[in-house]
């Protein structure tokens, strides 16, 4: 059986300063991390991948994802508060877009990334 882990222990110092200086630090580990975890739920990620195109209501992504308005609005407050999505009240209705487009880089890289590996 395959172990993950070296067959004798010896510390390479040098290689552990190079990480440590180019290391985050851990508030943005805490926030990358958080970031991510928003991001492993399907439903938020369908709404992102909305998104993408054009701005949509509640109601819209109701109707596409075929949840209710109730969970389409728990989901953006998750988007919300990690800053990947923004909203704009026209009259009644808000309207939801991706913050920027880095967003839409995170969801390419990562599709992408999934793709490359089915093919191997």
């Amino acid at each position: 059986m395959k172990e993950d882990k070296c067959g004798c222990r010896i510390i390479h110092l040098q290689a552990v300063e190079e990480a440590r200086a180019t290391s985050l630090s851990l508030d943005e580990f805490e926030k990358l991390s958080q970031m991510f975890k928003v991001l492993a739920d399907p439903s938020r990620l369908r709404i992102l991948f909305a998104l993408e195109r054009l701005e949509m209501c509640v109601c819209d992504l109701a109707a596409l994802l075929e949840i209710t308005e109730s969970a389409v609005s728990h989901q953006l407050r998750f988007l919300r508060n990690v800053n990947l999505v923004k909203n704009r009240r026209e009259g009644t209705v808000l309207y939801y877009r991706l913050v920027d487009d880095h967003v839409k880089m995170l969801t390419d890289v990562g599709l992408t990334h999934i793709r490359e590996k089915q093919s191997d």
